[in-house]
């Protein structure tokens, strides 16, 4: 793909706002496909169609004026997945919303590429927890097996009387259920393949939670570098099992064990990802760059570092420190141009910058503006 065509992008989001503006740097142009009206990628791409993921006749002029496809999120619609891939090239492609958007499946290809997940049982009804918790043992997550994101539709049982309680919680759907993973910390590894199998990995950064949203990434993470290795090697082996195109996150826990450490896996992400959002400060290749690198049929950029990096996500009113952020001078600040702020909702990010090896293993975490 040359510069001058086109990239569509299903979503309008935030992660489809900053692939469009890294579209554009390589002299790309982009088509944003989204519901939403205002959407934050509606404000830098070339061209935009608002309508729903069902209308056939929307999707087919979409098609026609793209070269390629991708998306910025994993719950699009498999149908029109399908419906666009009769027409253009869809990157990635429906393998891996397939396995991402059911966590079963998505747990058991993990378990069949020999990676470490939690134990797990499907749930079908109300009556299926009760045996799953005697085997698994308490506390266990109860987890919706379609369409869960920043810790929605999730419930954690601390008591086996809690089951129909969880079952309400998560809407009496076809769940999973997971052994409780007790983690030291929570890392994810951004990587990316290219249409010529080429493969590239970020560092892990380390991933801080709160309310079950991301707050804060540091890169890199205090882990040893046997463990960013091996994490390495989990995001080449998924990417390569489903012969994935673009960038993917996979989130992975980290358990201490008889004073070794150990990876458990509990999510992938066939998308560019919230903790690598620091790549577009602290690397010359930024996570969304890679990914429009991917699509384009481009060669992958370097991963390496330049600089260390805290994200802190800005959630809610926390957009309101804007002043003091955008005046720091070691802070880079990114606005997602959202015209409503509400509790919970990421309204930007702002990336902290040090010299490599201000902090990591054995170092203290810097406090930031945000």
């Amino acid at each position: 793909m040359a510069p001058g065509a086109t990239i569509g992008i299903l979503g309008g989001g935030q992660l489809g706002r900053m692939l469009a503006l890294a579209a554009a740097e390589l002299g790309l142009r982009t088509h944003v496909f989204c519901p939403e009206q205002d959407s934050p990628a509606f404000d830098v791409c070339r061209r935009v169609t608002q309508s729903s993921y069902d209308n056939e006749a929307a999707l087919d002029l979409f098609a026609r004026d793209a070269d390629a496809i991708t998306f910025e999120f994993e719950n699009v619609p498999s149908s029109a997945v399908a419906f666009l891939r009769a027409r253009r090239p869809v990157l990635p492609d429906e393998r891996a919303l397939d396995m991402a958007q059911d966590r079963l499946k998505e747990k058991e290809f993990l378990r069949a590429l020999g990676i470490d997940v939690a134990p797990f049982h499907r749930i079908n009804r109300l009556a299926d927890i009760a045996p799953a918790l005697a085997e698994i043992g308490l506390p266990a997550v109860l987890k919706t097996r379609l369409y869960g994101y920043d810790g929605k539709g999730q419930y954690v049982l601390h008591d086996a009387g809690e089951a129909e309680a969880a079952w309400t919680a998560v809407g009496e759907t076809a769940s999973v259920l997971e052994a409780f993973v007790p983690f030291s910390r929570e890392i994810s590894i951004i990587a990316a393949r290219g249409q010529d199998g080429g493969f590239a990995a970020y560092d892990p950064p380390e991933n801080q939670h709160r309310g079950q949203i991301l707050r804060r990434s540091l890169a890199p993470a205090p882990i040893s570098q046997a463990l960013a290795d091996q994490a390495r090697d989990i995001g080449r082996q998924v990417a390569e099992a489903i012969d994935y195109v673009g960038v993917l996150a996979v989130e992975l826990f980290v358990t201490e064990e008889n004073g070794k450490s150990r990876l458990i896996a509990n999510e992938i992400a066939p998308r560019v990802h919230n903790s690598g959002h620091w790549t577009l400060d602290a690397c010359a290749v930024s996570q969304f760059e890679q990914h429009i690198r991917a699509v384009a049929g481009w060669p992958l950029g370097p991963t390496a570092r330049h600089s260390d990096a805290v994200m802190d996500n800005l959630i809610g009113d926390d957009i309101d420190r804007w002043p003091q952020l955008v005046a720091a001078a070691d802070t880079r600040l990114h606005l997602y141009g959202k015209t409503q702020t509400r509790a919970g909702r990421k309204m930007g990010h702002a990336t902290r910058l040090a010299p490599l090896g201000s902090f990591g293993a054995n170092r203290p975490v810097p406090e930031t503006a945000a």
